[in-house]
């Protein structure tokens, strides 16, 4: 008899979790599953430089940062780091360069 008045108890223990977690989710404190990554790319490969065999440099925005990355057997190195509107800009503005698509 003690048994089943135990799992009584469990039952409704997790009845009324269920029962509460269904309120919160209603009202959006809550949410069941992963938790998903912001939509749209936030980081991409803007360019890339090949200095030798193995040591290359690479340009890559960063949300609204661009960064200079120079990459070597060694491992890699931030050389610099700039707005993105500036890259942008300044792209768009070198002589002898032909607009992107």
């Amino acid at each position: 008899m003690e048994l089943i008045g135990q799992m009584i108890a469990v039952a409704l223990v997790l009845a009324l979790l269920l029962a509460a977690l269904w309120w919160l989710r209603r009202r959006g404190y809550a949410q069941l599953g992963a938790i998903r990554p912001p939509r749209g790319r936030r980081m991409e490969r803007l360019e890339r430089l090949a200095l030798s065999p193995q040591h290359t440099l690479h340009l890559v925005r960063l949300g609204d940062t661009a960064l200079v990355v120079a990459a070597s057997p060694a491992g890699c190195r931030l050389l610099r780091s700039l707005p993105c509107t500036a890259v942008e800009a300044n792209a768009a503005g070198l002589p002898g360069r032909e607009a992107a698509r």
